[in-house]
């Protein structure tokens, strides 16, 4: 199962965290796995590109997070790159209840 939680604060973004594999099929052939990690790898790739924006990074084995500060994560270029990944998780998810989860916490 993979879970894909997303920290908010005052109504922004500030980043997400992705752990875990989906377990839909096996390694080298999860699709919904790659789409998931795709998109997480993307964002940070984005944020890299910008303006060099992601205080903490952390990609390993199944696990991917990435964080703003509270002051970057009001720029609105950041949060629309944060809601494009969470309505591309969501819509990645809708039908996979079983293999992957998205949350969203208030920090």
């Amino acid at each position: 199962m993979t879970t894909i939680t997303y920290y908010k604060k005052n109504n922004l973004f500030l980043g997400f965290e992705v752990k875990g594999h989906t377990g839909k099929d096996d390694f080298g052939k999860d699709l919904l796995c790659c789409q998931i990690s795709t998109v997480a790898q993307m964002a940070i790739l984005a944020f890299r590109e910008l303006d060099k924006v992601a205080e903490f990074a952390e990609i390993s084995d199944g696990y991917l997070k990435v964080m703003l500060s509270e002051e970057n994560a009001k720029n609105d270029k950041y949060q629309f790159l944060l809601k494009t990944c969470y309505e591309s998780f969501k819509s990645i998810i809708i039908d996979e209840k079983k293999y992957a989860k998205l949350e969203v916490k208030n920090v």
